[in-house]
């Protein structure tokens, strides 16, 4: 049994639920108790990379540890595999922000600039244009990462 202050630190039981059933077959039944073993498993884990990654960060004066120092406790620790696939989502995710960041960045300025295109009145005198509402598609991303079976390399994948 886990105590109060222990289940503070605990991942959400619901997620950890929700993510074992992603995997497998919908007329699957996961226990209770297999949901709070693997919670304290992952929990443990994310602990334990975390703190090797903080430690890094302390050796380097630094205070926020990045996504990179966490690719980089992975590897110190011996989870290559691990490391490898953080590495091309950290990349995948970093170049899908930079994209949205432009993209925002590019209809931000067309809008300034057509709310400060004058125009003439009837009267002869100068107004504003009103800038035309867009609306705006959003784009959805998603990221996949298949489960190897002992032995396999993801490398090959």
């Amino acid at each position: 049994m886990v105590d109060h202050h222990e289940h503070e630190r605990l991942l959400p039981i619901a997620n950890v639920g929700r993510i074992m059933k992603q995997i497998l077959p919908p007329s699957a039944k996961v226990s209770k108790e297999a949901k709070e073993t693997l919670q304290e498993c992952a929990t443990e884990f994310i602990s334990f990379v975390t703190a090797e990654a903080s430690g890094k960060c302390h050796k380097e004066n630094r205070k926020t540890a990045n996504g990179d120092d966490i690719c980089w406790a992975l590897s110190s620790l011996g989870f290559d595999t691990y490391a490898e696939a953080m590495l091309r989502y950290l990349y995948k995710y970093r170049e899908f922000e930079r994209k949205r960041i432009n993209q925002s960045k590019l209809a931000s300025n067309q809008e300034d600039d057509q709310a400060s295109t004058p125009t003439s009145g009837s009267n002869g005198r100068s107004n504003l244009q009103q800038p035309e509402k867009k609306c705006e598609q959003t784009t959805a991303i998603t990221f996949e990462f298949g489960v190897l079976e002992k032995g396999q390399s993801s490398k090959t994948n």
